[in-house]
């Protein structure tokens, strides 16, 4: 049983949202902050807490300050700045960013930490809303050691693996790892299905099959019946994995790592975004091989 700690959680989108209940659940003392304020308070209608103005307010007296919100550009709305999450964190607090963000972005920050002598650990997560909203998402890690352990028993709560990863923008350089191997795979189960329905087959009864095999795999066993139905407005989105993608290829290229299905599959989301399909789940690959042909 971990301690009930006073905790900050910053991003209330469709991951922060049931992650900082979570918290709540667990018997933390968790104040929130959300840009737009009627979430916040949707979330108090459902959970113990209280709601702030700011980042910094909600950072004021927290011994953890959790984020999670779009991209480099929204953490550093909400982490720097006069009314920002550092701000407002005292000297021993930890600062932990659940964005899928930039390597770059999470070795700034820890920088600006250590002067004002706050921790900070860069934690993106995997499993998605279901994974979040379940309590079981892989956290991936990069940070000093001493506050790693520091937050580690409290993201638990909403958390299946939590895993060290090596230095600060490690975290972030595995969950590029995690995207590239999510899009490889959804084209070939894209490729695959789109195989199976031009061939006449029942493709529930070609899933069940080679699914008991080495094809298997997580989106396999999740998405290849909604890819069938072509159901995809759920899940994570294409505009989502193309911003990983974009962030992925960029540090490839400083790295001089050859990643050519990688940019292959980002330009097919680029199509299926053409398609009107930003906002559908990245399953959504298949139905740029069926509308070729439509």
């Amino acid at each position: 049983m971990v301690d009930s700690r006073d905790v900050a959680f910053v991003g209330l989108g469709i991951m922060g949202y049931p992650m900082a209940g979570h918290l709540a659940a667990a018997g933390h003392r968790v104040t929130v902050y959300n840009r737009t304020a009627s979430r916040a308070e949707a979330w108090l209608s459902e959970h113990e807490g209280r709601a702030v103005a700011t980042p910094r307010a909600a950072a004021e007296g927290a011994a953890i300050v959790f984020m999670c919100v779009g991209n480099d550009d929204d953490v550093r709305s909400v982490s720097l700045g006069d009314d920002g999450v550092f701000a407002g964190a005292g000297a021993g607090s930890v600062v932990v960013d659940h964005t899928t963000a930039s390597a770059d972005l999470a070795r700034e920050l820890e920088a600006v930490g250590t002067v004002r002598e706050v921790g900070f650990v860069d934690a993106p997560v995997s499993g998605g809303q279901a994974g979040a909203e379940n309590g079981q998402l892989t956290v991936m890690c990069g940070g000093r050691q001493g506050a790693f352990d520091e937050v580690a028993p409290v993201i638990d709560c909403y958390a299946k693996s939590v895993r060290l990863m090596g230095e600060a923008g490690a975290g972030q350089l595995t969950k590029m790892v995690n995207q590239v191997c999510i899009a490889g795979v959804l084209q070939g189960l894209a490729e695959a299905l789109h195989f199976a329905e031009k061939a006449g087959l029942d493709v529930d009864a070609v899933v069940d099959v080679i699914s008991k095999g080495a094809a298997q795999s997580w989106q396999m066993d999740n998405r290849a019946g909604t890819m069938a139905r072509r159901e995809f407005d759920f899940g994570f989105a294409v505009n989502w994995m193309r911003k990983d993608l974009d962030m992925t290829l960029a540090a490839a290229r400083r790295l001089d790592a050859r990643m050519p299905l990688a940019a292959l599959v980002d330009q097919f989301y680029a199509d299926v975004q053409a398609m009107g399909g930003g906002r559908w789940d990245t399953s959504s690959l298949i139905e740029r091989l069926r509308r070729v042909e439509e």
